[in-house]
Formats: C-alpha cells, sequence, structure tokens
C-alpha cells in the first residue's frame, strides 16, 4: 500500500502570519513537522505542500520534497489533493492513503502518524483524525483549539471551538478532547471530500471536518496519550518551544540537519 505524508503550508495565516518559519530551537517550525513526519517509516514518502516561494526555498535547503500548488487555496485539504495529484504524475504511483500533516504540529511523532492509521484497516473507514485529551478549562474553552465529542463507536459526532460538551448544567467532570491535526484520507474519499459543498457549520466552527458529518459521513476518531499542542499565537510558539527542549526527538533530527 501507497501511504504518503503531506503538510500543507502558506505564509498567510489568519492568527499568526508566516507561522511556518517562525523558529523553534534554531530551526523553522515547518522544519520540525517534516523531519519528524520522515521518521515514520509506515509513510514511503514525505512532501510539504505550498504556494510560497519562502517556505519552498527553506524546504529545499534541507533537502526536503516540494510540490507548488494554487495561490487560490483556502483549505488544506484541497491544497493537499493537488499536491497529491501532482504527486501520483511526477512518480507514475497512484496513492492509496494521503496522510495530511498540518504545518502547525511540531509536536507530531511517528508513533502518532502509525495510530492513525491502524482504524483505516477498516474497510468502511474513510478518513481519521487523532484526539487527545484536554487537562485545564483554560484550554477547554480557548477558541484557538477545536474541540470534539464523539459516539460510542468513536466516531465524531461534531467538532466546535467553543467548550463541548457543556460544563454549564452543573456537571463539570465532562469528557474534553481536543482534535489533532494528523488526518489520514483515503485517496478518493479526499477528492470526494473536495468535492461536497460546503456546509453552514463547517464555516460557524471554521473547522473543515464538519462537512463531512453534514454530509452524513463517518470521521473515526483515535485517542492518542500525548500531550501535544499546535500553535496559533505567538504565546503558543513560545510554550511549544519550552516543551520541546526536552524532546527526544529533537535531538536525531536537528544533529542530523546540522
Amino acid at each position: 500500500m501507497n501511504i504518503v505524508g503531506i503538510i500543507p503550508a502558506r505564509m498567510a495565516s489568519n492568527r499568526f502570519p508566516s507561522k511556518p518559519l517562525a523558529q523553534i530551537l534554531g530551526m523553522p517550525m515547518i522544519g520540525h513537522v517534516y523531519n519528524r513526519s520522515k521518521m515514520c517509516d509506515a509513510m514511503s514518502e514525505v512532501y510539504l505542500a505550498t504556494c510560497d516561494e519562502e517556505i519552498a526555498e527553506y524546504m529545499r535547503s534541507i533537502n526536503g520534497k516540494v510540490v507548488m500548488t494554487s495561490i487560490t487555496h483556502e483549505r488544506a485539504s484541497d491544497r493537499t489533493a493537488e499536491a497529491m495529484l501532482k504527486i501520483e504524475e511526477m512518480t507514475g504511483e497512484t496513492i492509496d492513503i494521503v496522510v495530511m500533516i498540518q504545518g502547525d504540529e511540531p509536536m507530531v511523532t511517528p508513533a502518532m502518524v502509525v495510530k492513525s492509521l491502524v482504524s483505516l484497516k477498516e474497510p468502511s473507514v474513510n478518513v481519521v483524525n487523532l484526539m487527545t485529551k484536554i487537562d485545564t478549562v483554560d484550554e477547554f474553552e480557548d477558541p484557538n483549539e477545536p474541540k470534539v465529542v464523539v459516539d460510542r463507536n468513536s466516531d465524531a459526532i461534531y467538532f466546535s471551538r467553543e467548550p463541548i460538551p457543556s460544563r454549564k448544567m452543573g456537571i463539570l467532570n465532562v469528557p474534553m478532547y481536543k482534535q489533532v491535526c494528523i488526518i489520514p484520507f483515503r485517496r478518493d474519499y479526499l477528492l470526494r471530500f473536495n468535492q461536497l459543498p460546503e456546509t453552514d457549520l463547517e464555516h460557524i466552527e471554521s473547522i473543515d471536518m464538519n462537512r463531512i458529518i453534514e454530509h452524513g459521513d463517518k470521521i473515526r476518531m483515535v485517542r492518542i496519550d500525548e500531550k501535544v499542542y499546535s500553535i496559533d499565537t505567538e504565546a503558543d510558539l513560545k510554550k511549544v518551544e519550552n516543551l520541546m527542549r526536552n524532546d527526544p526527538l529533537v535531538d536525531d533530527y536537528l544533529t542530523v540537519s546540522a
């Protein structure tokens, strides 16, 4: 099975412009995402998909594989799909599963990618998201963190930037989980997803996974125990940098890249 990782990234982030090149321990964030993703043997290759020459130039400087994509994409999945088709054309090989690894997830680990792929052994599962437990009310109420609630089969019921499920009815010990944006798609389902009409709840929450739910399809959620943080603000950057100082993976690829 041909499993390929694609990291979509662009400079024009609404909340944190130019964040792919923001420095973490002396390396641009996108370099951490790429190097850590490359450690996963479950993927045959990892590519960076971007419309920005600044990002592409950096990736070439570390011998990373880059696919240039359209500047018009608003959604990471659209950029990923364009890159996937270009990779197939370049290599002459059909991709079976594409793992979309968001460029603001610098704490991604090979084990997380492997866990995200396990559920795709079930023929009925077309897309998977990771989720991890939220430990603090402050993070639960942070609108930059997409929260998710699941059913008894661990399929997503709803994603929101609001704290869900509610604690306002007096039950304080509610299940608090956030989305972690390592998202494997079956190839044809990614193309189908991007052809689905955008939906109201997708726009209201600014979470495109809600499109899948609104159209009646399923998203399998896989819980991980790792405590990871995406980067949406300068404060997030400082927090993640402090956490990564003691990350054993960092020394491996920073030494290799030096």
